[in-house]
């Protein structure tokens, strides 16, 4: 085990339960176990597929794990089909990774949901710091943020700017947006609006509603197999478009007020 596993190990709060599990569990004002969800992308991703969620399935075994299947062109879909004890969603052709979160979000059952890459990368030991972090009930939100990140130094570089850029902008709260995992309660969901690139802006939209938003540091890992379906430049091409229609939808986005009916 490396030492920054090992860190993540001794940053466990209150709210884990003895065999490891995702039982959560609220303050103690309130101690009613709650059910977790965990939405998984993933596009041309054979290679990783089984390895990713069966590892998934391992850390959280009372979990509901949802993989959705882009509509890829390899074997990604077969391969998840020799899982057991998952649910999974299949596109019919590729549409983006926002939908596959977006759509994956909507058939989630459990009271808090999850999200993380499928590409290996995201440990998904990590989900039991953000729900300890979450169960503290300081948040309604917790994204993580790869406090060592093992990308190319040119992709690190990247998105080091696209951060910057975004936050001036923004103003959304968090450094790393590019790391999927995040946890917050299901009823979220109904906050955010479907479009593309819209995983890449889901602590903004939170915030905007009024959502507590914080972040942890969690363990990043190399990709063990397969390669990237982003490149640097179309990546920025689209986040300029979409910084510009966020901050847009953000500053017209009709606000949540507290409401009184009487009879």
């Amino acid at each position: 085990m490396n030492v920054a596993r090992q860190n993540t190990r001794a940053a466990l709060e209150d709210g884990q339960t003895s065999s490891g599990t995702s039982r959560l569990v609220t303050p103690a004002s309130a101690p009613v176990a709650r059910t977790f969800s965990v939405v998984v992308p993933f596009y041309n991703e054979a290679e990783n597929v089984r390895f990713v969620l069966e590892e998934l399935r391992a850390v959280l075994p009372d979990s509901e794990i949802i993989a959705v299947d882009d509509g890829s062109s390899d074997a990604t879909w077969q391969q998840m089909l020799q899982v057991p004890g998952i649910r999974r969603l299949h596109f019919e052709r590729n549409v983006g990774q926002s939908a596959a979160v977006y759509h994956g979000l909507r058939a989630c059952t459990g009271d808090v949901c999850g999200l993380m890459d499928g590409d290996g990368q995201n440990d998904p030991f990590n989900f039991r710091l953000l729900l300890a972090e979450f169960n503290k009930g300081q948040a309604d939100v917790v994204c993580g943020y790869r406090a060592n990140r093992h990308d190319t130094w040119n992709r690190k570089a990247a998105s080091r700017v696209a951060n910057r850029i975004r936050r001036f902008f923004l103003d959304d709260g968090v450094r790393d947006t590019g790391c999927s995992q995040k946890v917050f309660r299901r009823e979220a969901v109904e906050l955010l609006v479907p479009f593309r690139g819209m995983h890449r802006y889901l602590p903004a939209m939170f915030k905007r509603a009024g959502l507590r938003v914080v972040e942890l540091p969690v363990h990043h890992r190399t990709r063990r197999a397969g390669a990237s379906k982003y490149d640097n430049w179309s990546r920025a091409v689209a986040g300029i478009y979409d910084l510009i229609g966020v901050a847009w939808l953000l500053s017209r986005k009709l606000p949540l007020v507290r409401m009184e009916e009487k009879k």
